[in-house]
């Protein structure tokens, strides 16, 4: 997906930590049982099919040492630029700024 507004592609948290756990060699099985998450959550976060969320971030500070405010930053600039690219939704922020102008 092309963001036009920021620019970039967003960025999603399973993405930087797949990234580190490529480096590391560490296997993703090891790091589910490790984490004492089941390995298809895990897969789902790796593969940006599931959010992030303030339990598996702190998870996976745990065992990999980030940040698990990092992590949650850069899931919540995610959402926003998901939810920026909503058309529907951007029209109904369009309506509300509107209305709010004239108060």
């Amino acid at each position: 997906m092309n963001n036009l507004r920021y620019g970039y592609t967003p960025t999603h948290p399973g993405e930087v930590l797949k990234d580190e756990i490529e480096y590391r060699r560490i296997s993703q099985k090891k790091l589910s049982e490790q984490m004492g998450m089941s390995y298809k959550i895990l897969n789902d976060i790796l593969n940006e099919r599931r959010p992030l969320t303030v339990e598996t971030a702190m998870l996976f500070e745990a065992a990999l040492g980030i940040p698990a405010y990092s992590l949650i930053n850069i899931q919540t600039k995610y959402n926003i630029q998901i939810t920026n690219n909503n058309k529907s939704f951007a029209e109904r922020l369009a309506k509300i700024r509107k209305a709010v102008a004239i108060l």
